[in-house]
């Protein structure tokens, strides 16, 4: 057990610095405005699914996906088949809709669909609340793994993750952003497939050992593990991959910072490569993840215990007690500056929603490029010096599954802001009068089951709060227009059925332009 050494420390310091290099170059032109916040389209398709990839999983899956599995079952890989359901629902019913009409922002269509200025800040102000949660997760987690193992004290580590990732999101815009993940998810990848190799590798009986468990040992699913439950409320395996499938959905549709990456283009082709790609990426990954998982469970039984053991540091040690000297470094090394990646991410696409969403809604005036991308700097320098507070705070206290726990927040939150989305893209009179009712509604009950309801599955949340917004926006939106005298229309193609009525409309009109054209050869 050779530990962290100081030839991995001088690894780790070159690595930060060379991304720090690469992501200040990709920063080199001075965007401006929508540029800032959106690229300036040459960004390619494979760079951005990727980062995408990246966004959703780096630094919280890398240490706490191998942690589960090693403590526990494969339970929690059941919520990455949620992909299965969110991907196809995605590409499906909302990209189209997002391309058609080269929106800005997530709640930029908020706006266009429910003519509703408030409803688009209302849509921003909860993703801000949410992204500020998940960033200090993000910060937190890979600072207190690295703190452990180094005896680098935790704030200092949080503070130099968080400042770094500030220069990429001042400086360099989405573009800077994008490149930056695009690099950490590669040598994220290609550490995760080393490290599987290597272990699989160095315990005895290798692979066969480590499926043995699943059966001897119950590492795949407790014997006790309910498949189904009718009361969808209850764990089981069906709520698992369903609510998690709805989260994700609310992840593509509803956040800004994946949908940020979505309006780099109108081409829904590279739309739909960028879904499927990084859905590939993300199951194949958490796989991995989960072999590894039940890997060093079966490879610490047949050797010590490396002196840092707690469940989402397990993987971690055996990175720098197991591993070659210099591959040690090199991976503790991606894993933090993927953490911050994923952080500038977050702190750019708040910059966009606050600016876009927020402050041009509230200022009278339109404001010019060169303001939209300063006011973006420094709500950037704002939300990230607020960040480093939280995470800093979050590392005093303890969270025995930081997966787990974010799961539950992000259903909290993106379960309560996708019913608006679901509610605007499928039915065509519903009306901002219904969004609202709907929201206050899905808001009330939530806060209810997250902290009165205490036997309510994480994994039902979205579920919940989704069919709470239906079931209230709908009658609302109904009662409303009767009230009134009005009869709700949706602008054309801010609805799937407007979408997809065009759509055929082409397609025929194609079809008879390419008989026409046969028949005349």
């Amino acid at each position: 057990m050779q530990g962290f050494t100081i030839y991995d420390f001088i690894i780790l310091v070159v690595y930060l610095g060379a991304v720090l290099v690469a992501g200040l170059f990709f920063a080199k032109k001075d965007m401006k405005g929508k540029e800032y916040f959106k690229g300036d389209g040459t960004i390619p398709w494979w760079v951005t699914s990727v980062s995408i990839f990246a966004t959703l999983l780096s630094p919280i899956s890398f240490l706490s996906l191998a942690g589960n599995s090693y403590a526990g079952t494969w339970i929690m890989w059941f919520a990455q088949l949620g992909m299965l359901i969110a991907i196809p629902l995605a590409i499906r019913y909302f990209l189209p809709v997002y391309a058609k009409l080269d929106i800005d922002t997530a709640y930029h269509y908020l706006e266009l669909r429910f003519g509703s200025k408030a409803l688009r800040v209302l849509g921003a102000v909860m993703f801000i609340v949410y992204q500020i949660g998940r960033m200090s997760i993000i910060m937190y987690l890979p600072c207190m793994v690295l703190a452990s193992l180094t005896g680098i004290n935790v704030n200092i580590l949080i503070l130099i993750m968080g400042i770094i990732a500030i220069i990429y999101s001042y400086t360099g815009g989405l573009k800077s952003v994008l490149w930056t993940d695009f690099i950490q998810g590669s040598v994220l990848i290609v550490g995760i497939i080393f490290a599987l190799v290597y272990l699989m590798s160095n315990i005895d009986g290798g692979v066969g050992a480590v499926f043995s468990s699943f059966w001897t040992e119950h590492k795949f699913l407790a014997p006790d593990q309910p498949i189904f439950d009718a009361n969808l409320l209850r764990d089981s395996v069906f709520l698992m991959v369903f609510g998690a499938g709805l989260n994700t959905l609310g992840s593509y549709v509803s956040s800004q910072d994946i949908v940020q990456r979505f309006v780099t283009t109108t081409d829904t082709k590279k739309l739909n490569k960028m879904m499927r790609t990084n859905g590939i990426l993300s199951i194949g990954l958490a796989t991995a993840f989960y072999l590894i998982g039940t890997g060093l469970y079966v490879f610490y039984q047949q050797h010590p215990l490396p002196p840092a053991a707690a469940q989402d540091q397990i993987f971690a040690s055996y990175i720098a007690f197991e591993l070659p000297v210099g591959i040690t470094g090199l991976l503790l090394a991606a894993i933090y500056a993927a953490a911050q990646s994923t952080l500038s991410t977050g702190l750019n696409s708040i910059a966009s929603s606050w600016t876009l969403d927020i402050q041009s809604r509230l200022t009278k005036k339109e404001m010019s490029f060169e303001k939209q991308t300063k006011i973006g700097q420094y709500v950037s320098l704002a939300v990230g010096i607020f960040s480093i507070v939280v995470a800093m705070l979050l590392a005093s206290g303890g969270i025995t599954s930081a997966y787990e726990w974010f799961n539950g927040f992000m259903g909290l939150v993106l379960g309560i802001l996708v019913g608006i989305f679901i509610l605007g893209v499928f039915f065509r009179r519903a009306n901002a009068c219904g969004a609202f009712a709907g929201f206050a509604a899905s808001t009330i009950v939530m806060i209810i089951v997250k902290y009165y309801a205490t036997n309510v599955s994480i994994w039902s949340y979205s579920l919940i709060s989704i069919a709470v917004c239906l079931a209230v926006g709908l009658p609302a939106s109904w009662l409303y227009n009767k009230a009134t005298g009005k009869k709700t229309d949706a602008p054309k193609f801010t609805v799937y059925a407007d979408f997809r009525k065009g759509l055929k409309t082409e397609e025929r009109l194609a079809e008879v332009r390419d008989a026409a054209a046969g028949g005349m050869a």
